[in-house]
């Protein structure tokens, strides 16, 4: 079984930053895409980012490419650096395992294993 914690979330002002962690355990790890995804009040969850299994790849949504970056080492964890955070940011961040072997996905039903998520909240 895979499991996923998330770590790093909290209250920033408006143009500051976060890194967000996420520990997978498990064996399967260099197997996976890994992905984060958020989730606002009232809102449908949203892709954020992913990232290859090998690292070398990473995809992001318009809403914060250039700002965020996601990363993942070749152990167990993946980060999300956000920079020049927005009041929009705001929302549960969680980070996702895709299945086996299957190629880079934006689709969180192409993702098998999530986290149970961190806040972050930017005040303007």
């Amino acid at each position: 079984q895979v499991q996923l914690v998330e770590s790093g979330g909290g209250v920033v002002q408006a143009g500051g930053s976060l890194r967000l962690s996420c520990e997978v355990s498990g064996r399967t790890f260099s197997s996976r895409v890994m992905g984060w995804f958020r989730q606002a009040p009232g809102m449908e969850r949203e892709f954020v980012a992913a990232i290859s299994r090998t690292g070398g790849t990473g995809v992001y949504a318009d809403s914060v490419k250039g700002r965020f970056a996601i990363t993942r080492d070749n152990t167990k964890n993946t980060y999300l650096q956000m920079n020049s955070l927005k009041p929009e940011d705001t929302a549960a961040y969680y980070c996702a395992a895709q299945r086996i072997l299957l190629p880079l996905s934006r689709s969180a039903g192409e993702y098998e294993f999530w986290g149970q998520g961190t806040q972050v909240t930017v005040s303007s």
